[in-house]
């Protein structure tokens, strides 16, 4: 009796699927969902719809993403004064001028410093960053542009996290990401929920990935939101909303990347819209440039 019903439970669920959010006073026994259908949308991978409970789950998904901790400082077991020092690359002397250079001044890297002062080279400090991480260095002086069937990343996240995509293979669907400060894993992590893919990270020379985005931000498309802060989270939430129901979207992805958000609204009659905010405080203005066509008005 179980088996023969399962298709049809299958068949109903399709017509008309419930809501996965608790609580939710549209899920009534299949008949009364058939009559009155609601719309739904996916928002951090649960069903909900769009009239009830939309704005508690974005709410909540918002909040997940935004508590998650910035990058942690990772301690390597050698540093890269003691590592350019070994290959004979650096003395000791320079070494402790950079130090102490660094340490008068108060901030700054020390392989910024060392570069600063003319004691190692931009490839050297790289080379040694590479070693500390266990990762390829991307050779070669420039980058190439993205792949068309490449998952799509937001120009303005890849500035603020200084990575771009060097490569995609669409048979493993994994996306090969250069980093020029070493790779973030936990913004690794987010980019394979976001897009569906594998990552591997690679590094490069910072003033390489510097030209690589100036290239970029020319053939930037118009389908990016960007957000210098948000304040005020419900407003943001109506904000994403007023963009789900104009762009008929059917799917709200969210991500979050250090102290930056990523949303991807997924499945409307355009190509995918992404929002991207880089920086979430209690209380401040929101200031964003919209996409042409689209106004973040309530709808």
């Amino acid at each position: 009796m179980n088996s023969a019903l399962s298709p049809a439970h299958g068949l109903w669920n399709r017509l008309a699927p419930r809501c996965q959010q608790p609580g939710c006073t549209g899920n009534h026994p299949f008949w009364r969902r058939m009559r009155r259908r609601r719309r739904q949308i996916v928002v951090a991978g649960l069903r909900c719809c769009l009239d009830c409970c939309f704005e508690p789950a974005l709410a909540d998904a918002l909040s997940q993403v935004s508590r998650a901790p910035a990058r942690a400082t990772v301690r390597h077991r050698i540093p890269i004064g003691l590592l350019l020092v070994s290959r004979q690359q650096l003395s000791g002397a320079q070494l402790r001028t950079a130090l102490e250079a660094q340490q008068a001044a108060g901030h700054g890297r020390i392989g910024e410093w060392l570069q600063n002062l003319g004691y190692a080279s931009e490839a050297q400090v790289t080379a040694a960053l590479a070693r500390q991480w266990s990762c390829p260095v991307l050779r070669g002086e420039t980058l190439g542009m993205p792949s068309p069937s490449a998952p799509h990343i937001p120009w303005s996240l890849m500035r603020w996290l200084a990575m771009a995509p060097v490569d995609f293979v669409a048979s493993t669907r994994t996306l090969y990401l250069a980093f020029a400060d070493g790779p973030d894993y936990r913004v690794l992590y987010a980019l394979e929920q976001m897009l569906d893919c594998r990552t591997e990270p690679c590094l490069v020379r910072p003033s390489i990935l510097r030209r690589h985005f100036e290239q970029l931000a020319e053939a930037r498309q118009e389908s990016e939101v960007l957000f210098e802060r948000i304040g005020d989270i419900a407003e943001f939430i109506r904000i994403i909303r007023s963009y789900a129901i104009r762009l008929g979207a059917a799917e709200v992805r969210l991500g979050g990347c250090g102290a930056h958000v990523w949303v991807r609204l997924l499945g409307g009659s355009r190509h995918p819209l992404d929002l991207t905010v880089r920086e979430v405080r209690e209380s401040s203005s929101i200031p964003y440039r919209g996409t042409p066509g689209l106004t973040a008005t309530a709808v």
